[in-house]
């Protein structure tokens, strides 16, 4: 019985992570095999799918611990910044800004998870105290 657990969790990761797949290269890639109202169709379908899928994904024991580790907010928040004002300064008009503020934002969310793990307190394992 365990076996068939196992085996229904790998196809349903499989499944998981090749939609995430799928959704990105649908949202990315649309533009150079479709024209007019089919890329908007299918680059926001794209969109809609690994948004989906990626927050299923990050839901995951280990991809959330991997995520909310110190090291790896420090790289979202800073690559994020730095993303977001060279998308200010790099592509012109209402797409730059749209851009520079949305990646702004996934940087502001890494910070609040830096800022919200320095206010948490550390756990002492009871064996770790000094009367016991």
């Amino acid at each position: 019985m365990k076996v068939l657990t196992r085996v229904k969790a790998f196809f349903r990761d499989l499944l998981l992570w090749s939609c995430f797949v799928a959704g990105l290269a649908a949202s990315s890639a649309s533009g150079t095999v479709l024209d007019g109202t089919q890329k908007n169709v299918a680059t926001y379908a794209g969109i809609a799918v690994s948004m989906l899928a990626g927050t299923r994904i990050a839901k995951k024991p280990k991809i959330k611990a991997f995520l909310s580790r110190r090291g790896t907010l420090w790289f979202l928040f800073l690559f994020n910044a730095g993303a977001a004002a060279a998308m200010y300064f790099a592509i012109g008009g209402v797409q730059g800004i749209m851009g520079a503020v949305f990646m702004g934002l996934v940087s502001l969310g890494a910070a609040s998870g830096l800022v919200a793990g320095r206010r948490k307190p550390k756990q002492v394992h009871p064996a770790d105290l000094p009367w016991s």
